[in-house]
């Protein structure tokens, strides 16, 4: 689709965020140039411990800072969050529709959807999807989460499977839109020519938050693990709780890591033009799609179901989580052939510059508005 033929909003639009990571900017930004009306974003800080990145200027969209008030860590199952403001920013914006996160822990999201449907003005919901509970109040985390999908009008799922687990809780079929999820624009120019053959070190690269959930450390094993004419120059970028562990692991088992840090824009551009192929080997991690806009095949365990869309035979590689004998058969598949490297990337390329992207994203977070207002 052309800029020209870019879907439109025609009214002002609220999203609300728990905490807005620098990673989302661009995408709102976006947003708020298609809504005639505007785009107001509410949101919090992030806890100290998560190292998040958060966006604070934005040029198009506003920014109406909440209070986020917190019991326990976000990766606790009895985590909690109260937004202090919620009302009073409604209130002063008047927006036509109200974007919220599928996350029935947030506890104040419910006053706002009232206050919406109080004025016959829809509310969407938007989130990985409804996976499976476990655990003591199992039982009672669902029907939160049920309760707060039945108040919604609509949601928007990052992932066919997660749009599928919401039709599986009751959300009607018409009512249920997939807004792949991405943090890269369509690419406006090819990726850089590859030689047929590795001209010297394979290079492997990881691109995101630094912790637990990533296993990175199985992506040190497994590359320890590799014939010695395959071991790759393994880049790891990024900040996080994890950093410090990871590196003493790596000293001990495969010196040849490299940790430069986190890096942004140009500087991380370069990681990715330098890479012939890019792995994700634990849960969550938008990176997978930027990479696949520079041209690289990936390596992804199963997650959040954002990587089932992305990964596909043809491009790469979807392995089991925690599988290391997997990662590390991938891996020497991967980069025994060049030649099928090549070819896989310039599948990922296509994916991003067709299927997979920003300006994706857009559209089908207006169309699921505009089909709501039809409704209404």
């Amino acid at each position: 689709m052309q800029p020209d033929e870019q879907p439109r909003y025609a009214g002002k639009l609220a999203i609300q965020q728990r905490v807005l990571p620098a990673y989302r900017a661009p995408f709102f930004e976006a947003l708020a140039k298609a809504c005639t009306g505007g785009l107001s974003l509410f949101a919090g800080q992030p806890q100290a411990d998560e190292q998040i990145a958060a966006a604070e200027r934005f040029q198009t969209a506003q920014y109406a800072r909440a209070r986020n008030w917190q019991i326990l860590r976000v990766g606790s199952a009895f985590y909690q969050c109260w937004q202090s403001g919620l009302i009073e920013w409604l209130e002063n914006w008047q927006p036509q529709a109200l974007i919220v996160e599928a996350n029935p822990r947030y506890r104040s999201t419910p006053a706002g959807v009232r206050w919406m449907h109080a004025r016959g003005r829809p509310v969407l919901g938007w989130g990985l999807g409804a996976p499976p509970l476990n655990g003591a109040l199992a039982g009672w985390r669902k029907q939160a989460r049920l309760k707060l999908l039945n108040m919604l009008d609509g949601v928007i799922a990052y992932s066919q499977r997660g749009a599928e687990e919401y039709r599986r809780l009751g959300m009607p079929e018409q009512r249920v839109f997939v807004s792949p999820n991405a943090v890269a624009p369509r690419p406006l120019k090819p990726p850089a020519e590859w030689a047929a053959n590795f001209d010297s070190a394979r290079r492997v690269l990881f691109v995101g938050r630094l912790q637990q959930r990533k296993r990175i450390d199985l992506l040190l094993r497994a590359c320890a693990a590799l014939p010695a004419a395959l071991q790759p120059r393994l880049c790891i970028v990024g900040e996080g709780p994890s950093r410090a562990e990871l590196q003493a692991l790596a000293a001990d088992i495969y010196p040849q890591a490299e940790f430069p840090g986190a890096r942004y824009g140009a500087e991380l551009e370069q990681f990715f033009i330098e890479a012939d192929i890019f792995v994700l080997p634990g849960t969550g991690g938008l990176a997978v799609q930027q990479a696949m806009s520079y041209g690289l095949p990936v390596i992804a365990a199963k997650g959040d179901g954002t990587q089932d869309d992305l990964t596909r035979p043809e491009n790469g590689w979807r392995l089991p989580a925690d599988d290391l004998g997997a990662l590390t058969e991938a891996l020497q598949t991967a980069l025994a052939d060049p030649a099928r490297l090549r070819r896989m990337g310039a599948e990922s390329y296509r994916i991003v510059a067709e299927e997979i992207n920003l300006e994706r994203m857009v559209e089908v977070f207006v169309g699921a508005l505009n089909s709501l207002q039809k409704r209404a």
